[in-house]
């Protein structure tokens, strides 16, 4: 067996000192007092903050074996155009579907150049 150097650990610590610094061999506590303990507590405060907010937000709700954020369950989304009956998936229709309540083929018909009007609830009595 080989003799161990009982100061091994001290030499070790010397030689982290010389290259990084005093302060990577010193104890954590040694620069520790009442206002940083403050300091770092109200961090550890926000910081679970917006964790829980995150959590909130990005909470699952597991639906037949499948995750789906509780965003997309809780949001409607019109497919059928109240006006034509048409049933689309295009994003502009969801657009025109959700500020006036059409799709775009009626938005352009029957509500362009007359948006106050239709937003004060007149609907053509023709419908398509």
């Amino acid at each position: 067996m080989k003799n161990k150097d009982p100061n091994y650990a001290i030499k070790i610590e010397q030689a982290i000192a010389e290259k990084y610094g005093h302060e990577t061999v010193q104890n954590p506590r040694a620069n520790w007092n009442e206002e940083k303990e403050k300091e770092y507590l109200e961090q550890l405060k926000k910081i679970s903050k917006k964790e829980r907010l995150s959590d909130d937000k990005n909470e699952k709700i597991d639906i037949g074996g499948v995750l789906i954020n509780k965003k997309l369950i809780n949001r409607e989304i019109k497919r059928q155009c109240p006006i034509c009956k048409t049933y689309s998936f295009k994003r502009k229709d969801d657009v025109y579907m959700i500020k006036f309540d059409c799709c775009e083929k009626c938005y352009i018909k029957w509500v362009e150049h007359r948006e106050k009007r239709w937003l004060s609830g007149w609907r053509p009595e023709n419908k398509i």
